[in-house]
């Protein structure tokens, strides 16, 4: 399976609760606008968190890495991406690109993540399929619909 290319997209209004000092967006505001933007993409393609949890089944970040491109500020309106990237192994990557209204990148964000069993506390063996059962437009995850 490969990446979903950007196959989801969410328009973000910066806040000043989003700043640092030098009044530009701070890290953390960064993953914070990637973490709203994969759970809107998650939801979007019809999986219910809810039902997830209750399934005994989270998802988890392993790796986040942070590039900085161009600064954001308050009153910007940025765009943000996820594309999911698959292999065969128990992680994946959804990786974001922060975009400017203008169209200028202004960051990029990859995550290597997994699907924790919570009840064993360990990561599942196929986390591409968990996500493609419960999915209904599992094409935003960037995989293949699973035939019943």
């Amino acid at each position: 399976m490969t990446n979903a290319d950007e196959a989801f997209r969410i328009r973000i209004e910066v806040r000043v609760s989003d700043l640092d000092h030098q009044l530009h967006v701070n890290g953390s505001a960064y993953q914070q606008f990637a973490d709203h933007a994969r759970f809107e993409c998650v939801r979007a393609a019809g999986v219910s968190v809810e039902e997830l949890l209750a399934d005994g089944i989270g998802p988890v970040n392993l790796e986040t890495v942070i590039k900085y491109h161009r600064e954001l500020r308050a009153g910007d309106v940025v765009d943000v991406t996820c594309g999911w990237v698959w292999g065969e192994g128990k992680t994946y990557r959804v990786e974001h690109r922060f975009a400017r209204a203008d169209g200028e990148l202004s960051a990029t964000i990859s995550h290597v993540s997994g699907l924790l069993d919570l009840r064993t506390r360990r990561l599942v063996e196929n986390p591409a399929r968990e996500w493609a059962v419960r999915a209904k437009d599992p094409t935003l995850l960037g995989v293949e619909p699973v035939c019943s």
